[in-house]
């Protein structure tokens, strides 16, 4: 199976499984039409569901005897806070974006203040979907509070128009944009009720893999068009943002998110055979387009 066949069939089972999630909550008479339509327009406008499917992939790497349903409610949950994210991040007050995955973006749509409650929303709903499993909890809270993914979204902004080194910029990122990846692979992992070792090894895998992602991330936005990845391009240089083609050039950039996939790659080899998709993944990310 090559990536795009597992991103699609990983996508196909947490978007149903989220559909039905909001479905249950959309039909108590109290529920907010308008925000519903408005997080729905979010969720399901066809992103990757990369970190989604880290967590089915992780959970099926582990070789246990649990049912895939094990692991979707975890899915669902990081897919929920990566989009509550992005709908935030496109907000007047952060990157201001107009577009997101080829689309008007939240606040342009439905307003700056059903945006936010939007965004709210979903990230409460993550929490919920989770609630009965203590360990997800944590991780994810962890992976999305003030010393992972907010955490690294702040200290972006104030390192505006500042110059950062290499690791300086790669502790950033491995808060705002590792982090939420590093969490994926580790609640799949719980999920499957893996042994210490084998969640040790893929948080190591998912860790170099988050600084790979946004490696060429910040290629793309110098490369690549607004249509090839359904957003602006180009935003990073005029805000003043640290970026690795920055630092590094493209070349340089490039080499290094090479070196991340090789670790990445390596930190597998314990998994074996089980652990292929989760190489396919990896891979992807490096290879990828958009």
């Amino acid at each position: 199976m090559d990536a795009t066949e597992l991103l699609q069939r990983d996508s196909k089972l947490v978007d149903q499984y989220l559909r039905e999630q909001l479905a249950e909550r959309r039909a108590d008479r109290s529920a907010p039409a308008k925000l519903f339509e408005a997080i729905e327009y979010s969720l399901f406008a066809g992103g990757k569901r990369l970190r989604p499917a880290l967590v089915i992939e992780s959970f099926l790497a582990c070789d246990n005897a649990a049912g895939i349903e094990a692991c979707l409610p975890a899915a669902g949950a990081i897919e929920l806070i990566h989009t509550f994210s992005l709908v935030h991040d496109d907000l007047p007050a952060m990157d201001d974006d107009d577009l997101r995955r080829g689309r008007p973006t939240s606040h342009k749509v439905f307003g700056e203040a059903t945006a936010i409650l939007a965004g709210d929303a979903m990230m409460t709903l993550a929490f919920e979907l989770i609630a009965d499993n203590p360990a997800l909890v944590r991780e994810l809270s962890r992976a999305a509070g003030p010393l992972g993914m907010i955490g690294g979204q702040a200290r972006d902004i104030d390192a505006e128009r500042q110059s950062l080194d290499l690791d300086a910029l790669s502790s950033l990122h491995a808060m705002k944009t590792g982090a939420l990846l590093r969490c994926a692979a580790r609640m799949g992992a719980i999920c499957a009720q893996a042994s210490d070792e084998t969640i040790a090894r893929l948080t190591d895998f998912a860790s170099h893999l988050g600084l790979a992602f946004q490696i060429i991330d910040d290629l793309l936005d110098v490369t690549a068009t607004p249509q090839d990845l359904g957003k602006q391009t180009r935003k990073d240089a005029p805000r003043g943002k640290n970026t690795y083609p920055a630092l590094l050039g493209i070349d340089g950039a490039r080499r290094q998110a090479e070196q991340q996939l090789s670790a990445a790659l390596s930190a597998l080899d314990h998994l074996g055979p089980s652990a292929s998709n989760l190489r396919t993944l990896g891979r992807f990310v490096v290879e990828r387009n958009r």
